[in-house]
Order: structure tokens, then sequence, then C-alpha cells
């Protein structure tokens, strides 16, 4: 099975992808210089946010042929998550 098509693959890839597109919309909207949240451009924020997000996801996707089976360029290991069972 191509590493693409599992799913703790997505999940990494679209958990880091979330977290550079928040991290990106939050730098963004300080450097806009806005004194307020009236004062934020929305739309350039999140275009600026979109574009890390996709980068990060284009970077998870290279990084998998690069290292160990995930999308990480640090050789970090996609397992799949267990659930602790209840006694």
């Amino acid at each position: 099975m191509s590493l693409y098509a599992r799913k703790a693959f997505w999940i990494a890839t679209g958990e880091r992808a979330l977290s550079t597109f928040a991290q990106a919309a939050a730098a963004a909207a300080v450097v806009d210089g806005a004194t307020g949240l009236a004062g934020v451009d929305f739309a350039n924020v999140a275009s600026i946010a979109g574009l890390a997000a996709l980068l990060s996801v284009l970077k998870g996707l290279a990084a998998a042929q690069v290292g160990e089976a995930g999308p990480s360029l640090a050789n970090e290991r996609v397992v799949p998550t267990q659930t602790p069972s209840v006694n």
C-alpha cells in the first residue's frame, strides 16, 4: 500500500497544515498592524495562511519520499492511533 493511501499519513499532514495555517494567520494579523479586531484584513490574512498551509502539505508530500514513512524530514514515524483499553 502506498504511503499516500494511508489514513495516518493524511491525519499527520492535515494536523501540520492546520497548525501552519493558524500560525501564519496569527503572524499575518500582527504584521498587518491592525490595532483591533475590526482593523484586520481577514481576506489578506486568510490568503497568506492558506498559502502557508498549502506549502505545508506540499512539503509533507515531498518529505514522504525522503525519510521514514511520514510527512516529516525529521524521520518521525506515522503510527496509527490506538484506543486505550478500559478495564
